[in-house]
């Protein structure tokens, strides 16, 4: 487990569900896990730092959308908090002007109302918020780029 730990970062419910497949016993298990976290091979905060990086640069994933995957790993809530206070506010909403306008290029819609109905339950499917969504349609709409 500390090879696959070194070679990327897991979170310990990750650990617990490869550990699972060896039907190994519980105290087993916490040992192992116990022993990754002092040998500083599984760190939540460091993996979750990474995973809102990774999945915000390379996905163009919102922070709701990484904020729910995040709690699927069994992530506490203060780790997942400390680790977007890193990150500023604004980052997140940076890439959806851009997914936007790439998205209502390839979109057919009959009508703008259409085409901004789907462009926003595109960008809540991706996680940003509603405010950010309406935001970014306004400067599309405003500027005629769609």
């Amino acid at each position: 487990m500390a090879t696959l730990c070194a070679k990327r970062e897991s979170c310990e419910s990750e650990i617990r569900k490869k550990l699972d497949r060896y039907d190994l016993q519980e105290d087993a298990v916490k040992r192992m896990i116990t022993r990754l976290e002092k040998e500083n091979y599984l760190n939540e905060r460091r993996y979750c730092r990474s995973f809102i990086h990774d999945k915000h640069q390379f996905n163009k994933w919102g922070r709701t959308k990484i904020e729910f995957a995040l709690r699927q790993k069994q992530i506490p809530s203060e780790v997942i908090a400390s680790a977007f206070s890193e990150f500023p506010g604004s980052w997140f909403g940076e890439p959806l002007l851009e997914l936007l306008q790439r998205k209502s290029k390839t979109m057919k819609a009959k009508n703008d109302f259409e085409k901004r109905t789907k462009l926003i339950r595109y960008a809540l499917g991706k996680g940003y918020t509603m405010d950010e969504t309406l935001r970014c349609l306004d400067r599309l709409f405003e500027k005629n780029q769609l």
